[in-house]
């Protein structure tokens, strides 16, 4: 028989992993019991909207070239990115 009203995270603050049937029914909708200035931030979703934002596009490399810069780990679009601007502004 589960315990009236128990706690239903940890005392680290985790959601606990043996909850009943009976304690999941207790929870309730974020917008039932948020203040909507906190429900506005949450859904927000996504990244800021950029000044200057990225294009998508479809480009193929040479094997070499793109496995070089894969190599240099995350951020190897960036890096990429910044090669070809630094070779637009020399030519």
């Amino acid at each position: 028989m589960a315990q009236v009203n128990r706690p239903l995270t940890t005392e680290d603050g985790e959601l606990r992993d043996d909850l009943t049937k009976e304690e999941l029914d207790r929870f309730k909708p974020a917008s039932d019991v948020l203040p909507a200035q906190v429900l506005a931030q949450l859904n927000r979703g996504g990244r800021p909207v950029s000044d200057n934002p990225k294009v998508s596009t479809t480009v193929r490399f040479d094997a070499d070239v793109l496995a070089a810069f894969k190599a240099t780990g995350k951020g190897w679009q960036t890096r990429m990115n910044n090669a070809l601007k630094e070779w637009l502004a020399t030519h």
